[in-house]
């Protein structure tokens, strides 16, 4: 069956950077739009990234753009996502997610805290 599971997570000095992974299995993963989500504590989900594929075509939040980066490498069924410049707001629990937007399958998530 599918599963995504998300590591990399941890804390983080405001400005820092981290890097997360996620681990993907039980289908066809070059197949697939694959995306980043969030959640902050007291609030709903929050689309962060997108990526196609192939990998050709990338695409981000506003609250995001220039900071963060999404990557995968298919040939190792993992999604990626690059996190510089990193805010407080940023915190969050983020989550990896099979499709388009927020409504896919998706992991457990790794927690993210950005705090000095």
């Amino acid at each position: 069956q599918v599963q995504l599971v998300e590591s990399g997570g941890g804390l983080s000095q405001p400005g820092g950077s981290l890097r997360l992974s996620c681990a993907a299995s039980g289908f066809t993963f070059q197949n697939y739009h694959m995306s980043w989500a969030r959640q902050a504590p007291g609030k709903g989900l929050e689309w962060v990234s997108g990526i196609y594929g192939d990998g050709r075509l990338t695409y981000y939040a506003d609250s995001v753009k220039g900071r963060f980066t999404i990557s995968r490498d298919n040939a190792k069924n993992t999604l990626y996502l690059q996190m510089n410049s990193l805010k407080p707001e940023d915190t969050a629990l983020y989550y990896c997610i099979k499709g388009y937007g927020t409504s896919g399958y998706r992991g457990r998530g790794t927690q993210v805290t950005v705090s000095s």
